[in-house]
Order: structure tokens, then C-alpha cells, then sequence
């Protein structure tokens, strides 16, 4: 029996490159348990699948409205208002989750800056929703706090094999990363994180130094072909996304993910 997929949401970060790397920007790429039942010790983009609050339609009222209207326009591959709004909310909640990274707006219209004060209560805050003891939309409400849906760029779209155990139908946004804002990974879903330019996270996976699967790799190698991240995100305007439904195939006991283009896929031990 084929499993439906989920609905899903994956953000991948952006920031200005450092003067080291000269680059023109870096992305976020986090490592996931070697015990996740979902691509374990892969290095992907934070995400996760849309949970029930996420659709709230009280979660509607956590963001702008005009930023709002315009944002769930683009999905129109979402079957209802309310699956595009568990869409864009599971994109931020996610992010924040994984790693602690808060796109929001203030109630001021100032974007959520951290200082060292706030950086913790953040830190706190997340600890609580990871652990289930706190909602999201509930730290929304206590800090007045509005989902900065218009930084999400809408950028892919990636179906789970029908063969996989756990299908996700995830949607993939592009976001540049607030000034003042650093990434902390969560050390439970998540192991360990990097910011890397798209070409050296390309070269370490062309060199088994570290793991990725046919959706992280692919959209790097899009990414590459921009200089900067301005380049990035308006690469998204009018752009006609369809969904791509990879292929799980076993062969001799080696599970190989096939994209629609002819491209294999193997799993394989990173060096690192």
C-alpha cells in the first residue's frame, strides 16, 4: 500500500558569505540524529513536517494580512487556505525548532533582532516547544510577535519516494537570515550545523565527506549558480514550480533514490 504524503516545509538559510570563504552568501545546512527514522545522518535544510496547530486559523491572525494573502497565493498547489497557512507556519515553527532561528516581525514593525538578553529567553522558549511544553502559537501571542511569511521565498517542491516508509510532500522556501540572528542547533533532531557556501557543501558530498540526499543536493547545485543572495530570491519570482516525485529503488541490497532527469542517488558512510 502506497503511504500518502505529508505536508511538509523546509527553509534553507541564507546569509552574506564571510571574507574568508569570499563568497557572495552561505547556506544552513544541519545534521540529523544518527537515530532520526528519516534520512538519519543526512545534512539537510531545517524542516519538518506541518503539525495540526500549524493550521489553526488562529495562526492566521499571527500574521499580517497583506503579507499573508500574498504568501499563500504562491502555493496554489495547496489543496485549502487552511493547508497553505500549516505550510507557511510549519516553515517558521521548524526553523525556530531546529535551528533557533525566529523569523518574525515585532509588533513595533521591527524585524526580531537578539541581543544577549533575548537570545536566551529565545533559547528557553525553544527548549519548552521542543519539549512539549509550550505551543507556538502561544509564544506568538505572549511576545506579540508576527510570522514573517513574506521572507519566505517559495523556491521547490519534493515528493518522498512511494517506496519510502515516511513520505513527506515538502515545500522548500529561501530565506535570508535576520541581522542579529545566529544559528543554534537543537541537539536532539538535529546533531550539529554548518554554514557553507553551496559549492564546498557540493564539493565535501562529491568527496563522501558529508551526506546528503537528491532534494539537498540538487538545490544547492541551483543555488551555485547565483552570486548573491538578492540573485537567490528573485530567482523565485513567477517561477513555475512542479513537484518532484523521486524514485526508491533496492538494488543488491543498496537503496538508490532516482530523480525524474536519469540521476542516481546512493546512500553512503560520510568520512567525517
Amino acid at each position: 500500500m502506497t503511504i500518502t504524503p505529508l505536508d511538509a516545509s523546509t527553509v534553507i538559510l541564507m546569509r552574506a558569505g564571510s571574507q574568508e570563504n569570499d563568497s557572495g552568501f552561505e547556506v544552513l545546512l544541519v545534521r540529523r540524529s544518527s537515530k532520526s527514522a528519516f534520512v538519519p545522518s543526512a545534512y539537510v535544510f531545517p524542516g519538518g513536517k506541518v503539525e495540526p496547530d500549524d493550521r489553526l486559523p488562529e495562526m492566521a491572525n499571527c500574521c499580517r494580512k497583506n503579507d499573508l494573502i500574498k504568501s499563500m497565493s504562491f502555493l496554489d498547489g495547496a489543496p485549502s487556505a487552511q493547508s497553505a497557512l500549516g505550510i507557511l507556519t510549519a516553515a517558521i515553527r521548524e526553523t525556530f525548532e531546529e535551528a533557533g532561528i525566529l523569523l518574525a516581525w515585532q509588533e513595533n514593525g521591527t524585524f526580531v533582532s537578539v541581543d544577549e538578553s533575548l537570545e536566551g529567553q529565545l533559547l528557553s522558549y525553544r527548549t519548552d516547544l521542543n519539549r512539549g511544553n509550550l505551543k507556538f502559537l502561544d509564544l506568538l501571542k505572549k511576545e506579540n510577535l508576527f510570522l514573517a511569511v513574506d521572507r519566505l521565498h517559495y523556491f521547490s517542491r519534493w515528493i518522498t519516494p512511494e517506496l519510502s516508509p515516511l513520505r513527506f510532500d515538502a515545500r522548500f522556501f529561501i530565506a535570508e537570515v535576520p541581522e542579529g540572528q545566529k544559528a543554534f542547533h537543537d541537539g536532539g533532531e538535529v546533531t550539529k550545523h554548518i554554514w557553507i557556501t553551496p559549492a564546498q557543501a557540493l564539493q565535501r558530498y562529491s568527496q563522501r565527506k558529508i551526506y546528503m540526499v537528491a532534494p539537498t543536493v540538487v538545490t544547492l547545485e541551483e543555488l551555485s549558480r547565483f552570486q548573491t543572495i538578492n540573485e537567490a530570491i528573485e530567482s523565485t519570482a513567477n517561477k513555475n514550480i512542479k513537484a518532484v516525485l523521486t524514485r526508491l529503488i533496492v538494488e543488491n541490497n543498496e537503496a538508490q533514490e532516482h530523480t525524474p532527469d536519469g540521476r542516481i542517488f546512493r546512500d553512503f558512510e560520510p568520512a567525517d
